[in-house]
């Protein structure tokens, strides 16, 4: 019977756990989504909650806090400066998690867990991926042609 026993186990013992856990909020709050399993998602979503609301009180000692559960300062920063200001109006409900389907290789069941109103800044990022993306491909079409020129060239000479 697991009367009284809550809490996600993961299949790790208490320092992995603990330790995935850390990193999946750091990750969070850098990235702003995130894709994970069902479960550790689930597991996440109170502790990202916990960081926003800490992120919220903004004084030394909740800076302090945040830190010491935090795995990089650049998380600390990003938390206090750009993700809890977001959240100034809402009380509670920062995350979303959405089903994403089965991973190929074990058939887990994946899903996102996202910061609610990242969607601008999500959307702003795959833009910039898109437009890096066509500007390789144009440098490299223009490397393709240079070498089919001089190719054509260097045929035409013997």
């Amino acid at each position: 019977m697991r009367h009284r026993n809550a809490g996600f186990k993961l299949g790790r013992n208490t320092s992995h756990r603990r330790a995935t856990l850390r990193n999946l909020v750091t990750s969070i709050v850098l990235m702003d989504r995130i894709e994970t399993t069902i479960t550790k998602a689930k597991a996440s979503k109170p502790l990202v909650e916990r960081m926003i609301t800490l992120g919220k009180r903004g004084d030394v000692h909740a800076r302090r806090q945040a830190a010491a559960y935090l795995m990089t300062p650049e998380s600390v920063d990003r938390l206090f400066s750009v993700v809890a200001p977001r959240y100034s109006s809402r009380n509670g409900g920062y995350t979303r998690v959405t089903r994403t389907g089965a991973r190929k290789g074990d058939a887990a069941e994946m899903a996102f867990i996202e910061l609610l109103g990242a969607e601008q800044e999500l959307n702003e990022k795959a833009q910039k991926r898109a437009e890096v993306r066509t500007k390789k491909r144009e440098e490299l079409q223009k490397q393709l042609e240079e070498q089919n020129a001089q190719g054509g060239e260097e045929g035409q000479e013997s």
